[in-house]
């Protein structure tokens, strides 16, 4: 009778382990979507960390030559959006130091959108030195991918995707052609990878969109020689829309994040079991380098004391901490490092 108990009690054992392995392997699978997102961002981050020349603006010919003629209007713009741009900043900033996991859990849904409208409003003051002043996201995108393409931005985030659906090409990221694993990048290969799969499934996503909104207007949708909507497209039809997509940059990659908090996709993501402070620091970092980049152009663009009595003006939260750094330690060296090299190559 003890023996059978025991029995009994041993088996009882292992059906509560193999209930509790199924938890963890049903928990892991709904996780699954979230972490690929962790994934990609992280590889957007080592792309950055790891590479030589990130900060080397000073030896790009786009940047060397960039010097814009502004009036007092367009300065006046500029400032507008670097205040929004750092605000924000300082919002994602703010929540990404507190450092509670369950509290980041939870504050996806604020970050996500923090993370790209910072971006957004500093590539919106960025554009508005070529005298690009505008708030229509599309006419962005399309500003973007063309500075992207021209040469604008360093090597770690000057990577893009073109050409029709299923048939993508990515440029800048010569390793990106192979499949990206389950986890975070710990290698070059893995990282572009990672960015190389995120460029093409947001290209994919994007050109769906596209087909949806043409397809649901009778004026504009594509027909078959009975004059019936198409309901497939091959890749001729494809290949009609294809010059609405543009170039997929990293803007459209940020973009997801805005686009994540409209669905019901932040919620799997609040509810999956990943590292939310490790992300939180991947976008930050993300955000504070693209900024960064924004920054030292439109510091070149209205001159280094202009550009320090924009931040000298701004409210004390901001103009004594991270944006003061960077001006100091990274975008006043720039500067002066560029300026130093053009009189010397014209001596």
């Amino acid at each position: 009778m003890k023996n059978e108990t025991k029995m009994l009690e041993s088996l009882s054992l292992f059906q509560d382990i193999d209930k509790q392995e199924e938890q963890e392997q049903d928990t892991w699978k709904k996780s699954i979507p979230a972490q690929v997102f962790l994934n990609h961002f992280f590889g957007m981050h080592y792309h950055i960390q790891h590479a030589e020349n990130a900060y080397d603006l000073d030896i790009m010919p786009q940047f060397i030559n960039y010097k814009p003629a502004l009036q007092t209007a367009t300065i006046e713009e500029v400032k507008k959006l670097l205040l929004n741009c750092w605000s924000t900043e300082y919002a994602l900033r703010s929540t990404a130091e507190l450092g509670n996991e369950q509290y980041l859990r939870n504050a996806l849904h604020w970050t996500f959108p923090q993370a790209y409208y910072s971006v957004l409003f500093g590539l919106r003051a960025f554009l508005a030195t070529f005298g690009i002043v505008q708030n229509n996201n599309e006419r962005i995108k399309r500003e973007t991918g063309m500075l992207v393409v021209k040469g604008y931005y360093p090597f770690p985030i000057a990577y893009y995707a073109s050409g029709t659906y299923d048939n993508f090409i990515v440029h800048r990221l010569p390793l990106a052609a192979r499949k990206p694993g389950l986890q975070l990048a710990t290698e070059s290969m893995e990282a572009q990878a990672q960015i190389g799969q995120f460029l093409r499934t947001t290209r994919k996503l994007y050109a769906r969109a596209i087909r949806q909104q043409m397809q649901s207007n009778p004026q504009t949708a594509l027909r078959n020689k009975k004059g019936e909507i198409l309901d497939k497209f091959t890749a001729q039809h494809w290949q009609k829309i294809n010059w609405r997509l543009g170039y997929t940059t990293y803007f459209d990659l940020l973009e997801r994040l805005r686009i994540s908090t409209r669905h019901r996709e932040i919620e799997r993501f609040v509810e999956a079991e990943i590292d939310f402070s490790l992300f939180h620091q991947c976008l930050l970092e993300i955000v504070s380098y693209l900024n960064l980049i924004h920054e030292s152009y439109i510091a070149k663009a209205v001159g280094l004391e202009t550009y320090e009595m924009i931040v000298n003006q701004l409210p004390d939260y901001i103009s004594k901490g991270f944006v003061k750094d960077r001006l100091t330690q990274k975008i006043e060296p720039l500067l002066k490092k560029t300026e130093k090299s053009q009189i010397q190559h014209a001596a």
